[in-house]
């Protein structure tokens, strides 16, 4: 079974280092010459992940890079930690990713607000704090109380994760006047982030062989946060929204409370909102119920007892590599397809092959390799996905009230998964995931008129950011 998934990760690698070469036949290393006299200046022929690399962007590259490894580090191990190590019940699994989520759901209502007043970099910190508690918290011990405040802390984490870090990046950017290259920007920080993934995947599954636990990806994870804050103290500049600080609130809160309702009562956003929830949405609760899935599959289609579903027969590190060159290699020709079709139009094209990825899973339990690959098709519309967005709500949302219209775009999100999960912990049957699926599958049809008939037709494809 191993063997199988290996191969797999091997083809999927070998197409990004195809890829890999042919971006770099296209943007050849820039022959030596005189500095231009433009401040921050992008080299005419270098790619885009070369120009940012060595650009003053290079501190919050290395931070996002860290916090993205320690994530992606323990992301593939939470499951088999509960059940495996900890043996916990399958009843008992539910509620606390549900705990995970209604957490986040609740964080999202005031950290936006927070972040935007005393500062995206205090909260940042506060991220890498409040997350590797939550990794230690979740290794400490089988006892539930414990198990349930480890995944409160992290529901707080993520809320952090996707508000806050975004947030300040866009910010940072109408600061030194770079606005035009977001979506550059989106995408290489969508490669790089699939590339840790890869790595942390492969690592993670030599890590827990050559431990014998499945505790020792949050403890990495754990050191790797530490060392993200150590990093960010030293090369951060502070930024608040507005350009202003704790000290403005007073005089700006009833303007911004006017701008925030403005924002989130406007089509486009909702349309974004909408978008967000069920796409994001069905990507947790993949998550979720991927294991489940191809463990059922593995079952279906072997005759062998030892592929049953016992939760240790598949090599959860290698499956996870393997979506993640997945989006690695959508990512890397992500800017060749923005240069052809518009970031309105690449949206609704990934909701519309999303349902299609959910549908398949959910007609077709019998095949492992058919529900793997129809899995890794929905990893590559993540991977676009993500800088399509980015760039979206950059270019959409006001900077004085950026982290709380991310940070309320997550609560029905979080409301969303949460209302799946408790709905499916109640489900006896091992196959509840298909269910699940089928539902996601709609949802993504249903967000992708919405996109259409509230942005696409009325507004254009290109949605009006320029």
């Amino acid at each position: 079974m191993s063997s199988i998934y290996t191969l797999n990760l091997t083809a999927l690698l070998a197409l990004n280092a195809a890829l890999f070469y042919t971006r770099q036949k296209a943007h050849p290393t820039p022959p030596t010459s005189t500095p231009s006299p433009k401040p921050n200046p992008k080299p005419q022929n270098a790619s885009p992940l070369q120009s940012l690399l060595t650009s003053p962007l290079t501190p919050f590259l290395t931070v996002y890079t860290l916090t993205m490894t320690s994530d992606w580090l323990q992301g593939p191990y939470l499951y088999p930690l509960y059940t495996s190590t900890h043996l916990l019940s399958p009843s008992s699994l539910s509620p606390l990713f549900t705990t995970g989520f209604l957490s986040g759901a609740i964080s999202g209502s005031f950290i936006g607000s927070l972040a935007d007043t005393y500062g995206r970099k205090k909260a940042c910190l506060a991220f890498c704090a409040i997350y590797a508690l939550s990794c230690l918290l979740t290794t400490i011990s089988p006892s539930l109380p414990v198990l349930f405040l480890g995944r409160v802390l992290g529901g707080l984490g993520t809320s952090l994760l996707f508000t806050v870090f975004e947030s300040f990046l866009v910010s940072d950017f109408k600061n030194r006047g770079l606005e035009g290259r977001l979506g550059e920007t989106f995408g290489v920080m969508s490669t790089l982030n699939s590339m840790v993934a890869i790595a942390s995947g492969i690592g993670g599954e030599w890590l827990v062989a050559g431990t014998g636990t499945n505790k020792a990806p949050f403890w990495l994870a754990a050191g790797v946060l530490m060392v993200a804050g150590g990093v960010m103290k030293m090369t951060w500049k502070e930024n608040y929204a507005l350009n202003g600080g704790p000290d403005k609130k007073s005089d700006e809160e009833a303007k911004e409370e006017k701008s925030l309702f403005k924002t989130l009562s406007d089509p486009k956003i909702l349309a974004l909102g909408l978008s967000t929830t069920v796409f994001e949405g069905s990507m947790y609760l993949f998550v979720f119920f991927w294991a489940p899935a191809l463990q059922s599959s593995s079952s279906s289609s072997s005759s062998s007892s030892s592929s049953s579903a016992s939760g240790t027969s598949l090599p959860y590190g290698v499956i996870f590599a393997a979506f993640m060159a997945s989006t690695l290699a959508s990512s890397l020709i992500f800017g060749k397809i923005t240069e052809r079709l518009p970031f309105g139009s690449l949206l609704l094209s990934l909701l519309g092959v999303s349902s299609l990825c959910f549908f398949l899973a959910a007609s077709n339990t019998s095949s492992s390799q058919f529900t793997f690959w129809v899995f890794c098709l929905f990893e590559a519309c993540v991977g676009m996905y993500f800088p399509t967005m980015g760039f979206l709500k950059g270019k959409l949302i006001d900077d004085g009230v950026r982290s709380q219209v991310y940070g309320f775009l997550r609560i029905p999100l979080n409301v969303f998964v949460v209302v799946a999960l408790l709905v499916t912990g109640r489900m006896e049957s091992d196959k509840a995931f298909v269910g699940v699926f089928r539902v996601c599958s709609g949802l993504l049809l249903l967000a992708a008129g919405g996109f259409w008939g509230l942005v696409v037709r009325k507004s254009g494809v290109d949605v009006q950011v320029e």
